[in-house]
């Protein structure tokens, strides 16, 4: 990819945030809002960069990040295993199929208050739902991309005596790397969502936390700080990613 092109995309995906904040700027401005419900967004702004200088904010930034890649690390495990696991094996597949057309479509958090119950109000039921939610993108996306491995692949692999289970993981799951790295992606982008949600429900710290205290206090731009801050942490999160899968997949003919 040439620089110049790179510039164009950098440039295309900045623009519609531009616009939006350029309407959010114009309905504070016009009166047609309250600042009490809508302030200003050089006033958040100013607000984030003053808490960029706080230790107790980026404490709460710090347990949110903790819970979100707990919750995110557990899941690709499961996820990779599981849907590598279902490839190699009619058995797993037969009794994975079933939960994953149960489990995938259900709401996880409608599942939280059981966590919070058994695991308590603490990091624990928040890291449990964070992974419940993103494992699934990345099983299917894991057992999807293990299956469409072309087999001669893995008939050269055995007849070059490579186990079963080695070719499994040297073979296929390299050759699916792609789409499991797609499928990790989702689940990092859902963990975003999902942690920020659970500490909104019933948590005394993180990001999600912060939002709600602001709220019950009539702070609207202190409400705005945490919802810029998970944005810009998303959008840190996936700029990241999207270099790592680069690297990763710099052998494959999709990333020339």
């Amino acid at each position: 990819m040439t620089a110049g092109r790179r510039t164009v995309e950098i440039a295309i995906g900045i623009l519609p945030i531009a616009l939006l904040i350029a309407l959010w700027h114009a309905l504070a401005a016009s009166g047609a809002t309250p600042a009490a419900i809508l302030p200003p967004p050089a006033a958040v702004f100013a607000r984030l960069l003053q808490q960029f200088g706080n230790a107790q904010y980026w404490d709460n930034v710090a347990i949110t990040l903790f819970r979100l890649f707990s919750g995110f690390s557990i899941a690709v495990v499961i996820g990779v295993s599981l849907g590598l696991a279902a490839t190699g094996s009619r058995l797993i597949e037969s009794l994975v199929r079933p939960l994953v057309r149960v489990l995938a479509p259900l709401p996880k958090v409608a599942l939280y208050p059981a966590m919070i119950l058994i695991l308590g109000f603490d990091h624990a039921s928040k890291i449990t739902l964070v992974a419940a939610d993103a494992v699934f993108p990345i099983l299917l996306a894991t057992y999807q991309g293990t299956m469409a491995v072309e087999p001669k692949l893995v008939w050269s692999a055995r007849a070059a005596g490579t186990s079963q289970r080695m070719a499994l993981f040297k073979v296929v799951l390299m050759a699916a790397m792609p789409s499991v790295l797609t499928g990790c992606r989702i689940g990092l982008i859902i963990s975003c969502i999902v942690v920020f949600l659970a500490e909104m429900i019933t948590s005394t710290e993180g990001l999600g936390y912060l939002l709600v205290r602001a709220g019950r206090n009539f702070e609207t731009v202190d409400m705005f700080v945490p919802l810029i801050s998970i944005s810009i942490l998303g959008l840190t999160l996936n700029a990241a990613f999207n270099m790592l899968r680069g690297y990763l997949l710099r052998g494959f003919p999709e990333e020339h």
